[in-house]
């Protein structure tokens, strides 16, 4: 008897080590989402709820409503400078990591991010222009833009680049040109401009400063036929102002926000071999647009100054 007793006692003690295993295999561990990081990780998941911010950030940026500014434009294009308007429209959404889209449906998977649609839109002579830059940033603020595009239209023809936060980043460009064409690369995960006017909304004490490689924004890359590629930069941060420069581009964008939260974006400067694009903030308004669609709409385009 004592011998099956200690048989027993030896069986069970195998059965509890098996379990023991087996409940640290299956334990699921959080990586640390804390959003006050400078050094952005290339984790591809960065989930953070709405409860981890401020009572303040939560009532802005999660009242079902978008923020649209509109802003006077002075572009310069082919050595001139143009009248236009541009328009930043920030809204938070539910991301899905794999597809790399807006999601449909409610999962504890979705990444919450911050959108920014940046558009532009002026004329050179006869024809117009339009330009449209998207960027989808992590509210979590510990890593990169998950995707960024961007697309130029005007009469010539249009133009198209995507990047896709993975493993490294998947770049995907479609051009009129022959010399740049349809083309399929990627890149080493380093800062994005574009992703710059996300961080900056969520937190711009998080920006990187001092020297750093840098890929200039999308918009940029394709009107000046330039190689998409991370550039060095020096980036300073002053209250009320981010500004980067370029040495090898010429080129120096300088953003001017508000101080305090929600750092709305007042005005910028780009200024590229001596000309200087500039932006100047005329109205902002919190509007549900995508729900805004009749004629009986239109007024909201009178109020942000738009024609």
């Amino acid at each position: 008897m004592r011998r099956i007793h200690k048989i027993d006692t030896v069986f069970w003690s195998i059965i509890g080590i098996l379990v023991l295993m087996t409940s640290c295999k299956n334990e699921k561990t959080t990586p640390d989402s804390g959003y006050a990081k400078v050094e952005l990780s290339n984790i591809a998941t960065s989930q953070e709820t709405p409860s981890k911010k401020t009572e303040s950030f939560n009532e802005y940026w999660y009242a079902g409503k978008a923020e649209i500014t509109s802003y006077q434009l002075e572009q310069i294009r082919y050595g001139e400078a143009r009248q236009g308007h541009a328009v930043l429209v920030y809204v938070t959404e539910p991301f899905l990591e794999n597809k790399q889209v807006k999601a449909d449906y409610d999962n504890e998977t979705n990444i919450s991010v911050l959108k920014l649609n940046s558009m532009k839109k002026f004329n050179t002579g006869i024809y117009p222009y339009s330009i449209m830059q998207s960027t989808f940033y992590p509210i979590a603020n510990n890593q990169h833009a998950i995707k960024v595009s961007c697309s130029v239209q005007e009469w010539c023809g249009h133009v198209y680049t995507q990047i896709n936060n993975r493993d490294r980043f998947d770049v995907t460009s479609h051009s009129y040109f022959e010399s740049e064409g349809d083309q399929n690369s990627s890149l080493e995960k380093t800062y994005l401009e574009n992703e710059i006017w996300t961080q900056l909304r969520i937190d711009p004490n998080t920006l990187p400063v001092d020297s750093l490689d840098i890929v200039p924004s999308l918009e940029f890359i394709r009107l000046k036929h330039k190689e998409l590629k991370a550039y060095k930069a020096t980036a300073t941060l002053k209250k009320g102002n981010y500004t980067i420069s370029f040495p090898d581009l010429k080129r120096t964008l300088s953003i001017n926000f508000s101080p305090e939260f929600p750092y709305a974006i007042e005005s910028w400067e780009e200024t590229t071999n001596g000309l200087t694009t500039k932006a100047t903030k005329l109205k902002a308004i919190k509007s549900d647009y995508w729900n805004k669609n009749e004629n009986k709409d239109e007024f909201l385009r009178k109020t942000l100054q738009l024609k």
